[in-house]
């Protein structure tokens, strides 16, 4: 079984308020992200929340997600890595590394991402984009102990470094994989490119 783990635990400090729970189409980012999982060939979704928890297990209540709580989440996007890995259960055999700011990540790349596993049989699967790296990133759930024992300071960097003949990249016809949303010029540009076609949420199935 592999899962989709969407990182939904930050402060959002440099936005200045929760961009998780900021509109994009008729929903909000994190629903957006949650039924990009959902829609791609994961089998499960596991949702780590943090700050803010309440409000967004609240818009949260009508997906079919397991949640978990990551209560040192002011440590860093590692430790909510490492809380979602901590919540796979056993017969998990990998797992998709969302993050929670990018809402423009279609579909499709979660799958490419699958079949690139699938077929190749590397633990750690990259998308790229002219050889840049983004995310999201598949990890093998054989990796589990080793990510809990990854240093904050370091991050999935070294997991990546440690282990290169188990890294594969896979190219994708999609630039949103390098972007997030830090700060408001961000989500205004995500918004302005989505307006104009360039991103999920137009017309595709249940991504509104």
């Amino acid at each position: 079984m592999i899962w989709a783990i969407v990182l939904a635990a930050g402060e959002s400090r440099r936005m200045g308020s929760q961009k998780l729970l900021l509109p994009y189409g008729r929903c909000t980012v994190i629903e957006t992200i949650v039924k990009t999982a959902l829609d791609s060939g994961v089998d499960r979704t596991l949702v780590v929340l943090g700050a803010d928890e309440d409000r967004v297990r609240e818009v949260l209540k009508p997906y079919p997600v397991r949640l978990a709580v990551n209560k040192d989440y002011r440590r860093g996007m590692l430790s909510t890595v490492q809380t979602g890995f901590r919540h796979l259960p056993p017969g998990a055999r990998a797992a998709v590394v969302m993050l929670g700011d990018q809402p423009a990540v279609p579909v499709h790349v979660l799958d490419e991402i699958l079949r690139s596993y699938g077929r190749k049989g590397k633990g750690i699967v990259i998308p790229t984009v002219g050889g840049r790296r983004g995310h999201p990133i598949l990890i093998q759930a054989a990796y589990r102990s080793e990510i809990l024992g990854l240093d904050p300071g370091v991050g999935l960097r070294k997991l990546m470094a440690d282990h290169p003949e188990d890294v594969s990249e896979v190219e994708v016809d999609a630039t949103e994989i390098l972007r997030d949303m830090d700060v408001p010029a961000d989500y205004a540009s995500a918004l302005g490119r989505r307006k104009a076609g360039r991103g999920p949420g137009a017309g595709r199935g249940s991504i509104p």
